[in-house]
Formats: structure tokens, sequence, C-alpha cells
């Protein structure tokens, strides 16, 4: 089963970038799709961006589309979350994802059975 750590977050002022890292464990880690979500306190936990198990297939929410990029490299069972431009609507506790999918990938939360612990990521005005 999938194990997954976040790492990366911190403050960063408006207009800069961060590089969020999710590492994951497990003999089926390279077979699932990986997603990106995001939660602040009283909100649901929204959908950032996903990308399928190949790599081949991506998806972004419209608020970060042109901003963040998604990538995943399966020999390091490693997926990023690059953020360029950040503003401070960014700020949010960030949550690494994993979901067994043979193809494509999902913006649902209920479609993820793997989560990590979260990352905070704080951007200033």
């Amino acid at each position: 089963q999938a194990q997954l750590v976040e790492s990366g977050g911190g403050l960063v002022q408006t207009g800069g970038s961060l590089r969020l890292s999710c590492t994951g464990s497990g003999r089926a880690f390279r077979n699932y799709a990986m997603g990106w979500f995001r939660q602040t306190p009283g909100k649901e936990r929204d959908f950032v961006a996903s990308i399928s198990w190949t790599g081949a297939i991506t998806d972004y929410a419209d608020s970060v589309k042109g901003r963040f990029s998604i990538s995943r490299d399966n020999a390091e069972n490693t997926v990023y979350l690059q953020m360029n431009s950040l503003k401070p609507d960014d700020t949010a506790v960030y949550y690494c994802a994993a979901a067994f999918l043979d193809r494509g990938t999902s913006k649902n939360p209920d479609a993820y059975g793997y989560w990590g612990r979260g990352t905070q990521v704080t951007v200033s005005s």
C-alpha cells in the first residue's frame, strides 16, 4: 500500500514560487494516479492538480491553471507541484494523494484512498 510524505511548504511573498514534493513508498506506487489538494480551516478539501500514473495526462483547477505544474518521477517514487506567481488565496495546507486508476486521473477526493499529512503554504500580501 502507498504511504505518502509531503515537503517543501513555507512562507513566500505574493508573486513568489515554491516547489512541493511528495515521496511515496509501497509496491503499488507507480500504478497510482496522483493528486494535490488543499484545505483552509473550516473549509472542504479542494482539488488543485492531478497526474495519471504514466504521467501522460494532467489536470488543473481553474484557479491555478497556467501558474502551477504537476510532474512525477516514478523511478524516484516522487510527485512534484511547482507553484509560480503565488497569491494570498493560495494559502492552505497542501495534501498529496494517491488513487488506483488504470488510466487517466480524477478531481474527486473520494477517488483517492491514500493521503499524506500535509504541508503548510502561506503567501503574504
